[in-house]
This record gives C-alpha cells, structure tokens and sequence, in this order.
C-alpha cells in the first residue's frame, strides 16, 4: 500500500477503517495524534503530519488523542524484518522485559535492533518500549478501576515513580487526571479491555473453529462467548472473550489475578483470533477465486482462528495426525485430565490449566498410549515437551514460513501437514498452506480428491495469503444453512 501524504490525508478525510492502524495523524495545531477513524473534525492538510507507527509520533512531541483512542487501534501483520522486530517488540514491551533481554529472541544483538528500527521508522527500541508501555497504562486507566500502582506494573514499568514521570513528560498530565476523563465503575467479576480489529469479522465462523476443538475442563464457548482457563509465568486464572455489539471491538475480560499480565493477555488475544489481519487486503487477491468468492461472500472477514499458545497448538497437531477432528478432542481431554492441574473459577465447566511441556515430560511412553495414543505419537509428543522446553518452538521474528516448516519437520513425528499447520495456527504465517490435508485437496478438486501437487500448485495464485485461502476452502466443505 502506498501511504504517501496524499493517500493518508484522504484515508483521514473519508475515516476510512482500512488505514486504522496503519498510520497516525498528528495535527501540529493541537500536538495531538489520532487514528485515521477520529470522529473530531478533520484538520486541513497543512496541519498534519502522517507517522507509520505511534512512537514516531510520540518522539516528535505528539499526544495520543483522549477521543480516538490510539492505544485501541489494530496492529498490522508487517511483512519485512523491521515490521516484524517492530510487532515482536510491541508485543514483548508490557511484560516490563528489556532489550537486551530479547536478544535471543529476536535473532539479531541490542545494535541490529537499534539500527534497524532507526533506519525503518526513526525510532529507537527504547522509544517503542515507552510508548507501548504508556499507551497500555492509558488504556488501563481509561476502561479499568484498579489502583495506579498496580496499572503502572501491568503496563511494564519497574516503578510508580518512573511511570509519573514519564507519564507527565508525554502527556502533560496525572496519570489521575487521564482517569477521571472517563472513569469506569470496578467490575466485580474482572478487569475488562476492549481490542480493536479492522471489519468485518466472522465471529460466529471463529466459534466454530474453536467450539469443534474444546479441551474439556479447559475452554467452553456458552452463546457468542469464548472462555479458557489461563496460566501466565506463577500466575493463574480465567478469561472471556466476546464481541461488543455495533461496535468493531471485542471485550476480553480476566480474573484480577491476571492483573501484572493483562499485556500479555492482550498479546495472546489478538493473535489466537487473527485481530491484527487485513480483510480489504486478502479480500482483494483471493475475493475473485472461483474456488474461495462464495465463502468470503458468505463469511465476510474471514479469519484464521489461532492459538493461546504454540505448544498447545503443536500438541494438538499432533494428536490430530490421522485421526478425524472429533477423535483428536477426545485425546486431548484425556491428555488434559490427566496433566492439568486443578484450579477454581466462576465457570462450572472450567476447572483445569492446559497441558504444559513439564507437565508432559513426567509422563512416560506407556502412560500415553494408555489414554489412547499410538506408541509412535506418544514419542513425538514428548520429543516435543523437551523441544519446548529448550525453546525450540521460538522462532525468531523476520523467519519466513518455509524456514520456520524446515525446522519443525526436523522434529521427530513432525511432518510437513503437520508444520504448515502449526505455521498456519500457532506461528500467524498467512502464506503457511497444509497441502496434504485431505479437506483441502477434495475442495479444491470441488468433490474429488486431488495429489498434494496439485493442491499445492494450485494454491500459488493464493500468495501471500494462502493460510487464508486454506480457510476458506475448509469453510467451504461446511453445508450452508437452508
């Protein structure tokens, strides 16, 4: 997309919900920054300056907007190095985490990051860190009731008195005096946040994804609502999710518990259902495929449902090798009541964690095959529990699918259906695409089964949004309601 000065300036004129995200209007007038969405009256041309990112327009002087909100606006699926650094370290910077402390994670030494984020969008990792870190602490304050001192540790800051500080410094106010804009009445049950994403947003298609594939004791979905149980780090808990009617957010809400971890609730969120995607840009390659219009026409902002966590997900392919779906949720509520440690929540159904890698390596190869497995998938999963635990299921950002695929097939019991769909789900590769997979091939040969090479050749008109297109075709087998 090409977001010149001209582009942008007519993207804001027209609130154009495409661009939310993708840039930041800062009105020189003001020194206020804004979504592209802002309902304030737009500003003249000469009084605007377009930053890709909201640290940008933090460093140059700028103050989020109390209107739109920029703290709420979707984040974008980057296709190059310093997008993805950028995303990861979005991402990583509430959990009060350093840069140094991710270099391991991002493949690349404190100087790369800094070098790379300097020449791609003029900002520092520091600059980032902050921003995100302010804008969360925001967010907190704007839609939650919970002490400032607990907001300043949940957004990642290692003190109150560096929060004021850089609070005050940014935005020239209290953080007391930010709440009481829009102060919000305690919930008793939990602390809520509202996520943003770009519409449509085939909620109802989601839930269908997840309600065929619930662990017993884990997850639940009652009505249009998702739930799950929750283990971040020591602390544990439960979280909800549903979509705000007429409005183009989710509502996640999460046992105060969970306060200290509500970014990486947040993280998880969005990733698990697909918030970041673009609808307008794969709607504009795959929209005209024969094989896919109908289901996008049917099921408008299609998304690929994702993951809590990479493990699960893994552990759940796995299971899932050869066996219908039905049979593969059957074996991981065995595996779960087996490994999940008990814990207490408002919900009847949901009174069990989700399987971990230590809790998995206890088990032996006979206990597994007792609760129904094959000896050969006993073996991959707990090569898989000791793969996860050195952290072999980290990949650093900027890897394409294909390598991430080559190094999950070099895993034993790992094949390649099973590491596209893990790419696909777990890893938010949108061109990953299981050609293998046995639905695909029969709808793309619409009723007859065709080779994995031709399934595969035939997905290259899908590029780059192949695990989209996967989908779809999935979707498709789906019998359509009279």
């Amino acid at each position: 997309m090409n977001l010149n000065t001209t582009t942008c300036y007519a993207a804001l004129q027209g609130r154009d919900a495409r661009f939310d995200g993708v840039f930041f209007t800062a009105v020189k007038t003001t020194g206020i920054y804004c979504r592209p969405v802002c309902p304030a009256r737009t500003p003249a041309f000469s009084s605007c300056a377009f930053y890709p990112t909201a640290s940008a327009a933090e460093v140059a002087g700028f103050r989020p907007c109390l209107r739109c909100r920029p703290e709420l606006a979707p984040g974008c699926q980057g296709g190059s190095l310093a997008e993805a650094v950028l995303h990861r370290l979005q991402e990583r910077a509430v959990e009060g985490i350093r840069l140094e402390d991710l270099e391991h994670e991002l493949g690349l030494s404190s100087r790369q990051v800094r070098r790379l984020l300097q020449s791609a969008f003029g900002v520092t990792p520091l600059q980032v860190i902050q921003t995100q870190r302010l804008l969360m602490a925001k967010q907190l304050l704007q839609e939650t009731a919970q002490p400032v001192s607990e907001i300043a540790l949940a957004a990642g800051f290692r003190s109150l008195r560096a929060f004021n500080a850089l609070f005050k410094e940014r935005y020239h106010l209290a953080p007391s005096a930010c709440r009481k804009q829009n102060s919000k009445p305690k919930n008793e049950d939990g602390i809520r946040l509202r996520l943003s994403y770009r519409a449509p947003l085939a909620w109802d298609t989601l839930m269908e994804y997840f309600r065929s594939r619930l662990v017993p004791g884990v997850e639940e979905i009652e009505g249009r609502e998702y739930r799950r149980t929750v283990a971040l780090g020591s602390a544990c808990g439960w979280m909800r999710v549903w979509p705000q009617e007429n409005e183009d957010v989710l509502v996640v809400e999460v046992s105060p518990a969970l306060t200290r971890q509500l970014g990486a609730v947040q993280s998880r969120v969005r990733r698990m259902f697909d918030l970041d995607a673009r609808p307008d840009a794969i709607l504009s390659v795959l929209g005209d495929d024969p094989l896919l219009a109908p289901v996008f026409r049917r099921c408008p902002g299609l998304r690929v449902g994702g993951a809590w966590d990479t493990f699960e997900l893994a552990v759940r392919a796995v299971l899932g090798q050869q066996i219908t779906v039905t049979a593969a949720t059957t074996l991981s509520g065995r595996l779960a009541a087996r490994t999940g440690a008990l814990i207490e929540t408002p919900f009847n159904n949901l009174h069990r964690l989700a399987i971990t890698p230590e809790a998995l390596e206890k088990l032996t190869v006979d206990d597994l095959c007792s609760l129904g497995l094959v000896k050969a998938r006993a073996l991959a999963l707990l090569h898989l529990a000791v793969t996860a635990r050195a952290g072999g299921l980290d990949f650093p950002p900027g890897l394409d699918h294909e390598a991430a695929v080559a190094r999950l097939v070099a895993l034993p019991g790992i094949g390649p259906w099973t590491a596209h769909y893990i790419a696909m789900r777990a890893l938010r590769f949108p061109d990953a695409f299981p050609a293998a997979d046995l639905g695909l091939r029969k709808a793309i040969g619409q009723g007859e089964m065709v080779s994995t090479s031709v399934a595969e050749s035939r997905s290259a008109a899908w590029r780059p949004w192949r695990a989209y297109a996967a989908a779809a075709l999935w979707k498709s087998l789906t019998p359509t309601s009279p």
